[in-house]
């Protein structure tokens, strides 16, 4: 299976780039440069190619890379899809290449708005009303710091600053704190950042896909009992599949993440971890992919947050992972009979340094 997802990704990148050379050979400047040949026009267009993707690869890495090329080849598409159909339109020859630098530019423009919505970091508010007598509750969510990736662990206090002037009762990690490229001296900075949080009630943290690592934890230079150490050090607690009662008002319930199930593990139900807790209660449900809906409306939990999806990165794939069943949801706010879920796009990134559609941000719920 995985061998024909290869071929196929190989013949359409081969595909792409030879599109792109074909686009790029149809500038007139290229054509100046070549002369009258053809072939000296499609070997210019491939250097072009080839240039444009060792800058990026040099200034943004591999994954960055690829992402902006594929961008590019798509506007290229577009571009070449309403040229055809302006110029049958209006019964013109082909004389200037117009469409390739709007694709250019637009590209461009495109992938420097993505950049600046997933470096920047904003607030989203949402207000809940609940029957419950909790009184006036403020939760201040975030998730997928991937710390390393648009910030390192020192800079994560930047935004615990922005955090504690919000004055929050608590604050919850909902997953993918770090990842495998996340460096042992960024994971121990990052967690004393988030010991300096001033909350009454603490901080509350469970465990995403990434958080335990894939990969042999020799290359970051630590596993996920060292990581829970120096939360623990730093005032967090860990839930992983664990429920605490919290002021005698709230529980805050942190699942353990589906990947477990996919390290050959499992993790309890959501009916078995609120199985016994007081229904007059408000319950807090951590869990860091959204795709237990079902279940989780079905156990009466009153909000359930979670992050994972990156608000669906970047359009016009942003709703992929819903399409494939993957998650439940992608972004925002829903409602399923009694009980509110909420999708943060995440504080920052895994390796893709763009994001459109939705922009990073850390998430403040007030609840009443």
């Amino acid at each position: 299976m995985w061998g024909i997802i290869l071929i196929v990704a190989l013949a359409l990148l081969t595909a792409g780039l030879v599109y792109m050379t074909f686009c790029f050979s149809r500038f007139g400047f290229v054509k100046k440069l070549a002369g009258d040949s053809g072939k000296r026009a499609k070997l210019i267009g491939l250097l072009c190619v080839a240039v444009i993707m060792a800058v990026l690869w040099i200034g943004l890495g591999l994954v960055n890379a690829a992402i902006c090329i594929v961008n590019l080849l798509l506007f290229f598409l577009i571009g070449d899809a309403i040229g055809a159909v302006v110029r049958r339109a209006l019964k013109k020859e082909k004389k200037h290449y117009y469409e390739g630098y709007i694709a250019l530019a637009a590209a461009a423009a495109y992938l420097c708005v993505g950049f600046y919505l997933a470096n920047g970091v904003w607030e989203k508010d949402y207000k809940l009303d609940t029957d419950k007598e909790i009184g006036q509750l403020r939760i201040v969510q975030f998730a997928d710091s991937h710390v390393g990736t648009t910030f390192d662990g020192e800079g994560l206090n930047k935004y615990i600053d922005q955090m504690n002037e919000l004055e929050p009762d608590i604050v919850v990690i909902t997953g993918d704190f770090v990842d495998d490229d996340t460096s042992r001296e960024d994971m121990i900075a990052a967690s004393a950042a988030v010991g300096r949080l001033k909350t009454k009630y603490g901080v509350y943290y469970c465990f995403g896909n990434h958080d335990k690592g894939y990969y042999d934890n020799a290359r970051r230079g630590y596993n996920s009992d060292d990581l829970v150490a120096e939360l623990e050090k730093n005032g967090v607690t860990v839930l992983e599949d664990e429920a605490v009662l919290v002021d005698d008002r709230f529980y805050v319930i942190g699942r353990a993440d589906k990947s477990e199930e996919q390290r050959g593990g499992s993790r309890k139900a959501i009916s078995e971890l609120m199985q016994g807790l007081d229904t007059d209660k408000y319950t807090i449900v951590l869990d860091h992919q959204p795709n237990d809906y079902d279940a989780e409306a079905a156990a009466k939990a009153d909000l359930v947050l979670s992050g994972h999806t990156h608000g669906g990165q970047m359009l016009p794939i942003n709703r992929i992972g819903e399409w494939i069943g993957a998650n439940d949801f992608t972004y925002g706010y829903e409602r399923i009979d009694d009980t509110d879920f909420i999708v943060t796009s995440g504080i920052s990134d895994w390796a893709i340094d763009f994001k459109t559609g939705c922009c990073s941000e850390f998430v403040v719920i007030d609840v009443g």
